[in-house]
């Protein structure tokens, strides 16, 4: 794990990006996962909160869920989405009984102006496999893919592949999948759609998203 260090101004965040961008590795996913985690934040106020869902996989079975609340640290700018939720997703994991074998995000990956999106910070801050599933397009180009479950199109950008664009549930928008650390392209689209059952967002993700919205009504 690397020692986390949070800026409260872009031109620090920009430096922290450019450093960890250098770290990241795609590599092929070597073994297969026992325990899949998802993570999702809202904000209430002044205080964001981080929720974590575990699930048995591919039984795909929930098995724990945690959440943590901190201040925000720092503002809303896109493409720094990491700098202002991942700290508060980071405390919640530490939380954790159970140690996820990959960690799904609701953000990008490697599809990111920099390279280093929410699930690539966060997975190289923690050396842990992760994957971008965004439901929407950070930067790059792609054609419209088919409309039917399990279609996809490459995204690219500057002239390298950078994610695909899946189409998880039939004529629904399709999400944007990137790996984020320490995984590939086929095994992160593979993951996401053994995690996606008849909604268009898999479910743990969904799940993490319901919780993180809870505690924010109880925090209210």
């Amino acid at each position: 794990m690397i020692t986390t260090r949070w800026p409260k101004n872009i031109r620090d965040a920009k430096e922290i990006q450019a450093a960890l961008s250098d770290r990241v590795r795609i590599i092929p996913l070597k073994n297969r996962p026992r325990f899949i985690a998802a993570v999702d934040a809202a904000f209430s106020g002044g205080h964001v909160i981080g929720a974590v869902c575990v699930y048995h996989y591919p039984e795909l079975t929930l098995h724990e869920e945690v959440y943590a609340v901190t201040d925000i640290y720092f503002p809303y700018i896109p493409g720094y989405l990491s700098f202002r939720e991942g700290p508060v997703i980071i405390e919640a994991l530490k939380t954790l009984k159970t140690d996820p074998d990959i960690i799904l995000f609701d953000g990008q990956g490697i599809a990111h102006p920099k390279g280093l999106g929410i699930a690539s910070h966060i997975g190289v801050i923690l050396d842990k496999t992760t994957i971008g599933c965004a439901k929407s397009r950070l930067v790059g180009e792609y054609e419209e893919p088919g409309t039917d479950k399990g279609d996809r199109s490459l995204l690219k950008f500057s002239g390298k592949t950078i994610g695909v664009v899946l189409r998880t549930k039939e004529n629904v928008k399709p999400v944007f999948v990137s790996p984020g650390h320490r995984i590939d392209l086929q095994s992160s689209v593979d993951i996401i759609l053994q995690c996606t059952g008849k909604f268009r967002i898999p479910d743990p993700l969904r799940r993490a998203d319901r919780l993180s919205k809870e505690i924010k009504r109880q925090c209210s």
